[in-house]
């Protein structure tokens, strides 16, 4: 509904952290592909995440991708790697690199996915990442680009309009635009869906009320709270004066290598707080390189890299390129000479030997209220019981898992020095999840390695054994549990010591963040908390107060000076989150469930058209009795797997021989078998042979009998394509036009056809004169083409005009202030102020730049508005011949009369609208029923075959396309027989599923027939309300 009506699709998908992103872009590709709209895609995504892509690309939905590594370019020097492959996964910060933007540069690309795009964003104050400029680049050579996040905006509208940018320059250029699509609730090209706002279609409860459960589950804080003490104690305070006294006398000198020790410093206070034993390997490493630099003191300490990123950057550093920089600045120090260096090492060493001590004795208290915490909650007694523990450090991790060994349990862990790898592929992630959902471990301790990209819905609690100092990673790490398939309520467990700074101030914090929640009402303070806080905000004010910059007092103040309920509901009601859907229309729900549940294609349908396609090209299927809708295919035949080497085919080979298909989804996940529907690549493959196969018959014509018909007539099939001005189809739409004898024309449905016999005769000889008339072509214009241009027409206007208001809006805007400029620069240059007249250059160039980007997206929506029909072909004309056996007393009984029909139809209507229902009438769309009722309150959907008796008694008729859907839709199928339409029309008691009952068939005829009383009279007894798929008597 939001991205494909798109003539260039822009779009911003940013719901929450497991609410199905990866799902909805799979389907886009999928979607794109089978419209011949996207051959050559490139995904983007942070570097632990591009075998996560790769995998759910192709488990889900069969598409293979390359994973573009750094090697893979080098490894090709001269070679241009993302011209070689279509489809192309590679990691954010490798394509950045300014040796990799010229190779990206040559090429074009029709989707561009870009996942955690927040990473693109533009860094304050005034700032063009690298990671931007990819943006930017990468917008300008896709035809299609969605950006993926769960975390768009920091409330600031001018960054968001700057993020917003990456999908069209022009509509956002101003933060005007951002204002106005706020004010308005209405905007182009993003949708945001909170996890609380998303629900189920609604259903019935047993006292008759309607309630629409929430997807996801709710997420329920507990903060595990304990002291330091003792040796333990003394550590942290003495470390804690030391980090205090470095981090002071690095801000006094403010240069790169003071900044790299401030970094230093604050990370022991991290390591400090997660686990002695990561403090301990922290100093012992720096001993250790400030040792190896003694003998060229002067040189190396000295040094520290230029560039060292500034704290938000480190924030969203890769587990592994944190690592790295840790290592590089351990040979910082703010030592003059080679003493002081010396000192320093003497000094490292003794409080790493401190920390050795408090392991030793097991005087850690956050490990022992770890262990208390896991007989609390009975780990101990219930092996079966998952828990998935984060912390931040390698270091810790490894610690942890020694010890939870020690416990007696089964231990599996994630890391950023792990591969990516396969399920089957021990010491890997892949490996390391597989293991955590088949049980095979009971406790999976990890780093924020896994915070993004792995999928433990298997698990509902969760540890913090440390509180990450940014507050993204508090969602993303809840994510990896609160996410679509959980059935519990997720328990999330925050370890803190109160009676350390770092833990008092994180205390307050989750504190405060309960508070709001509480008052809000609202589980999306957890979502936006990282829009509120800036991912740095803790770690920049911790660091100024170890610099000494904050006392003891300011510290709490600063850190939560803008942690307020008005500041989180004016974030949760600010840009996207503004525009989630807060509250539910449940009457709205319930219509849109019942018009998927009758649009929908049912098991049935798909599993007939694959059995009679596959009797054409010698495809043996097995009925598997014991399951539903179930095969076992022979080998698939080799003139399907011809089609998959054909130009216009898009989606994936087929497999030389499928175990068990079945057509039904539920069958399919609970037996792992593979599902065929629409977009299967065998499905496909049969609907391509069935196709060629036709393409003689659609040269040639047919023959049908019909008991409806009392004359010839032939029935024109049309295919009619609109265009828009840039020669994209918009929409494509078959018709189906019935000329009679008397050139009369009608407008039919295209499955009108399935009403008729093929006829075995050969045709008359001569043809009917109805064979040799002309086509309706200007009758078709008027009454069927011109309101299927106007229809597409209104839909494209609406999108367009929404695009162009943005865009005038927001050029506009920027016109204007260069015009302001261009009058202060030119005053400027009359009073003759120096550089004036080199200003007053630079805002006519603007000038004429920005009215050239407004003249080419006018002309470009212009094009997009104007929308003409195009190829409008005849694919195939029919012959529809009354049937010979009309006459026949047998079939005479089955011809329908259309007078007591039309007077049925009205006691139905009229019926149906008594009961309070909404009723549609659809007999002339020959979809197999008459009425579509929809009873708002309860919910159900009822689709009715409305047949009409003269008299008291008769026979009644089905068409092979009503038994059909009849037998498809038995949950919902209703047949209304009304008698006496001569007289006083009476409604008989309205039947549920029909097809139970012994229908006749007329062979020569394809029709099915029934005694009035045969449906009448037994009703009452055999009436049952079986629900889809159980067992009926």
């Amino acid at each position: 509904e939001r991205m494909l009506p798109q003539p260039r699709l822009r779009f911003l998908l940013a719901d929450d952290a497991g609410a199905g992103k990866t799902i909805m872009a799979g389907l886009l590709i999928r979607e794109l592909k089978l419209r011949g709209m996207a051959e050559r895609l490139l995904i983007v995504c942070p570097a632990n995440l591009t075998f996560q892509w790769q995998r759910e690309l192709k488990e889900k939905f069969d598409e293979k991708f390359l994973v573009l590594k750094g090697s893979d370019i080098r490894d090709q020097f001269g070679v241009n790697q993302w011209m070689e492959q279509n489809c192309i996964i590679t990691s954010l910060d490798l394509a950045k690199r300014s040796q990799i933007l010229p190779g990206l540069h040559q090429v074009h690309w029709d989707l561009v996915i870009v996942d955690e795009a927040h990473r693109m964003s533009w860094s304050p104050p005034s700032k063009k990442t690298a990671r931007y400029a990819l943006g930017e680049l990468l917008r300008d050579t896709a035809d299609h680009m969605l950006l993926l996040t769960a975390t768009p905006h920091k409330g600031d509208p001018v960054n968001f309009s700057l993020f917003l940018q990456l999908l069209d320059e022009d509509a956002y250029a101003d933060v005007r635009s951002i204002r106005e699509a706020m004010a308005r609730r209405r905007a182009p090209f993003y949708l945001r869906r909170t996890k609380e706002a998303m629900v189920y279609f609604p259903e019935r409860q047993a006292d008759g009320s309607w309630v629409a459960q929430k997807i996801f589950k709710k997420r329920i804080p507990h903060t595990v709270d304990f002291q330091v003490d003792g040796v333990e104690f003394d550590l942290y305070r003495d470390m804690t004066r030391f980090v205090k006294q470095q981090s002071a006398k690095a801000a006094d000198q403010d240069d790169p290598r003071a900044r790299a020790v401030g970094f230093l410093m604050s990370l022991y206070q991290r390591r400090l707080a997660s686990s002695t034993y990561a403090l301990r390997h922290s100093l012992e490493n720096r001993a250790r390189r400030l040792q190896e630099g003694l003998r060229w003191a002067q040189e190396m300490v000295r040094q520290a890299p230029l560039d060292l990123p500034d704290p938000e950057e480190l924030e969203e550093m890769e587990e592994y390129e944190r690592e790295r920089l840790e290592a590089m600045l351990e040979a910082i120090t703010l030592a003059d000479n080679a003493e002081q260096v010396r000192e320093e090492i003497e000094e490292l060493k003794q409080f790493a030997a401190r920390a050795k001590v408090v392991e030793d004795f097991g005087a850690e208290a956050k490990l022992s209220r770890l262990k208390d915490l896991l007989h609390e909650r009975g780990f101990f007694d219930h092996p079966d019981q998952r828990l998935l523990i984060f912390t931040e450090f390698k270091d810790t991790l490894d610690y942890l898992m020694g010890c939870l060994r020690n416990w007696g349990f089964r231990v599996g862990c994630i890391h950023g020095g792990m591969k990516p790898g396969s399920r089957d592929e021990p010491n890997t992630r892949l490996y390391a999840e597989q293991q955590f959902k088949d049980g095979e471990i009971q406790m999976l301790v990890a780093t924020e390695a896994a915070g993004e990209g792995i999928n433990l819905q298997c698990c509902h609690i969760l540890f913090n054994y440390d509180i990450p100092w940014n507050p993204n990673r508090l969602e993303q790490r809840m994510g990896r549990i609160h996410r679509y398939g959980q059935r519990e309520d997720c328990l999330i467990f925050n370890f803190v010591a109160t009676n350390t700074i770092e833990g008092r101030v994180l205390q307050r914090l989750l504190e405060k963040l309960q508070e709001i929640r509480d008052a809000l009402d609202d589980d999306a303070v957890f979502n936006v908390v990282g829009e509120v806080l800036p991912a740095a905000h803790i770690e920049r004010v911790l660091r100024d107060y170890y610099a000494g910059r904050l006392g003891d007092v300011d510290l709490e103040d600063r850190l939560l000076r803008d942690v307020d309920a008005n500041r989180f509901r004016a974030i949760c009601q600010n840009a996207l989150e503004g525009l989630a859907a807060k509250k539910l229309n449940l009457e709205m729900l319930i219509e849109r469930r019942a018009r998927a549940q009758e649009r929908r294609v049912v098991p049935e349908t798909i599993a007939r058209f694959i059995r009679e396609s596959a009797e054409y090209v010698s495809f043996p299927l097995k009925p598997v009795p014991t399951l539903l809708h179930t095969f076992e295919p022979g080998k698939t035949p080799s003139v399907l797997r011809t089609y998959e080497t054909q130009p216009d085919w898009k989606l994936p080979g087929l497999a030389a021989k499928y175990p068990r298909i079945s057509t039904d989804r539920d069958t399919a996940e609970e037996n792992n078998l593979e599902w065929i529907t629409p977009g299967h690549p065998l499905f496909e493959a049969l609907r391509h042979h069935s196709l060629t196969l036709a393409q003689e018959a659609f040269g040639k014509g047919a023959c049908f009998y019909s008991l409806q018909h009392d004359a010839p007539a032939r029935l024109d099939f049309y295919r009619a394509r609109v265009v828009d001005g840039l020669g994209q189809t918009v929409h494509e739409r078959l018709f189906a036009v019935e000329i009679s004898e008397g050139m009369e024309a009608l407008l039919r449905e295209p499955t009108l056809l399935g009403n008729f016999t093929p006829a075995e005769a050969a045709p008359p000889d001569p043809l009917p004169l109805v064979a040799t008339l002309p086509e309706a072509t200007e009758w078709l214009s008027q009454n069927a083409l011109f309101p299927f241009l106007e229809e597409v027409r209104a839909e494209r206007l609406s999108e367009v005009e929404r695009i162009a208001e943005h865009v005038e809006l927001s050029l506009t805007e920027l016109l204007q202030k260069v015009d302001e400029e261009i009058g202060k620069a030119a005053c400027d240059v009359e009073q003759k102020i120096p550089g004036a007249e080199g200003r007053l250059a630079q805002a006519e160039a603007r000038h004429a730049e920005l009215l050239a980007r407004r003249d080419r997206r006018r002309l470009e929506l212009e094009r997009q508005r104007a929308l003409a029909l195009q190829s409008v072909e005849r694919i195939a004309s029919v012959l529809i011949l009354p049937h010979p056996e009309r006459e026949t007393p047998e079939v005479q009984r089955l011809r329908p009369d259309f007078e007591t029909e039309a007077i049925a139809m009205q006691v139905v209507m009229e019926y149906e609208r008594a009961q309070g229902r909404q009723v549609y009438d659809v007999h002339e769309k020959n979809l197999g029923y008459d009425v579509m009722s929809l009873d708002l309150a309860s919910g159900e959907l009822r689709l009715i075959e409305v047949k009409g008796i003269a008299g008291g008694k008769g026979t009644i008729l089905l068409t092979p396309n009503e038994r059909r859907v009849a037998e498809d839709r038995r949950d919902c199928y209703w047949l209304y027989v009304v008698t006496n339409c001569e007289a006083t029309p009476q409604l008989q008691e309205p039947i549920k599923d029909p097809a139970r009952f012994p229908w006749h068939e007329v062979k020569k005829v394809d029709h099915y027939w029934l005694e009035v009383d045969a449906l009448t009279q037994p009703m009452q007894v055999r009436e049952d309300s079986s629900h889809y798929g159980e067992d009926r008597p």
